[in-house]
């Protein structure tokens, strides 16, 4: 039994590591997904924009 809760307790850092680093990627993937979407809607903007500016002229 104490040779299980030795291996047990082994296996916690590596563990707890691993959803370190998901939860990491996950945020970081997540506002990177988000800042390309802003930017695409900040993009459409100046392309409606630059569109009236010429049909105005």
């Amino acid at each position: 039994m104490q040779d299980f809760l030795n291996a047990v307790l082994a296996m916690l850092p590596p563990i707890g590591m691993m959803f370190l680093v998901y939860f990491l990627f996950k945020s970081i993937i997540g506002a990177d997904a988000k800042e390309r979407k802003v930017r695409a809607e900040i993009e459409a903007e100046e392309r409606a924009k630059l569109a009236l500016k010429k049909s105005g002229k």
